[in-house]
């Protein structure tokens, strides 16, 4: 069972990408390859520098907040080293794992640094989906019916967890020490005063980041009437990019893209070469990950005595 699960990851995301090139054919994907100049690859490495320092302080007030050690560098040096292994293996979330592994592996707390890395990416993805229905509410954008109602269905999905989480508290004492526990946890590594201007602030830098990068790919792609209009389009990309079901960030990116650059009233064939060189963008920005893995892998494997 478990390994069906590992497999259905890059399965949805060769499934998704293969519908698209049979129904639209290889053209968007080398008009994508023809647009991308070095010009747009610098900008995304600029902004990609910038949205990696803030989540690298974001994962150091939340790791700090559980009472783990962390400095600044090390969290930039392994969030640049988890970009480039979620952006080039299945899912979309092995480098996540990987630097949280790491990192409960030099505290000694293995089980507490992965806690901290899923809260942080929590605290991210929280105030991402905010931010999404804030400018759908502020945006006019045709996309915003549809948008909205998966909204809903969200919220909805949401409070009915929250309610699940208070049966199971109040049914027994394992329910209500887990539940405890996890409030614990969210309360030091997220909303403790002073953990959470740090965590909003960073997380509001690196969105816009995220966002921008977005932007700059589809003015790449082709002209559009107006990149403020496109800002909803963004936000749903990217909260299609965090569904861990994808192969090496390809699949629901490209399918959302095209999905609401059709709803929105422009080329679905634009949508998907938007997505295709943002794609491309966030690999380039995500290229000093291999070295940095490069280097430690060195570095933790010493050549043996007298080679």
């Amino acid at each position: 069972m478990h390994r069906s699960r590992r497999w259905l990851h890059p399965v949805v995301g060769v499934a998704v990408v293969a519908v698209l090139l049979w129904r639209f054919g290889p053209a968007p994907v080398a008009d994508a390859l023809r647009r991308i100049d070095a010009w747009s690859l610098a900008a995304a490495a600029a902004i990609g520098l910038l949205t990696t320092v803030s989540t690298s302080w974001r994962w150091v007030l939340v790791a700090r907040g559980l009472g783990l050690r962390l400095s600044l560098l090390d969290a930039f040096l392994a969030s640049y080293r988890s970009q480039f292994l979620n952006v080039s293996l299945p899912a979309g979330i092995v480098g996540d794992v990987h630097r949280g592994v790491v990192h409960g592996r030099d505290t000694g707390q293995p089980a507490r640094a992965v806690r901290a890395v899923v809260l942080e990416r929590f605290a991210g993805q929280a105030l991402q989906v905010c931010l999404a229905i804030l400018s759908l509410l502020v945006v006019p954008s045709p996309v915003r019916g549809p948008a909205l109602r998966v909204g809903i269905m969200l919220a909805l999905a949401a409070a009915a967890l929250i309610v699940v989480a208070l049966v199971v508290q109040r049914a027994g004492s394992l329910g209500r020490r887990l539940i405890r526990a996890a409030g614990a946890e969210v309360r030091g590594g997220i909303l403790h005063r002073r953990t959470w201007p740090g965590v909003i602030a960073a997380s509001v830098v690196a969105i816009a980041g995220h966002v921008g990068t977005f932007l700059l790919a589809a003015r790449q792609a082709g002209p559009v009437a107006s990149p403020w209009a496109l800002v909803p389009v963004a936000f749903i990309v990217l909260l299609a990019m965090g569904i861990p079901l994808n192969l090496a960030g390809w699949g629901p990116r490209e399918g959302a893209a095209a999905w609401a650059f059709g709803a929105a009233g422009l080329s679905v064939s634009q949508g998907l070469t938007t997505a295709v060189i943002y794609g491309g963008m966030v690999l380039v920005a995500s290229l000093p990950g291999a070295a940095i893995l490069t280097f430690t892998r060195r570095r933790r494997c010493p050549p043996e005595a007298g080679r």
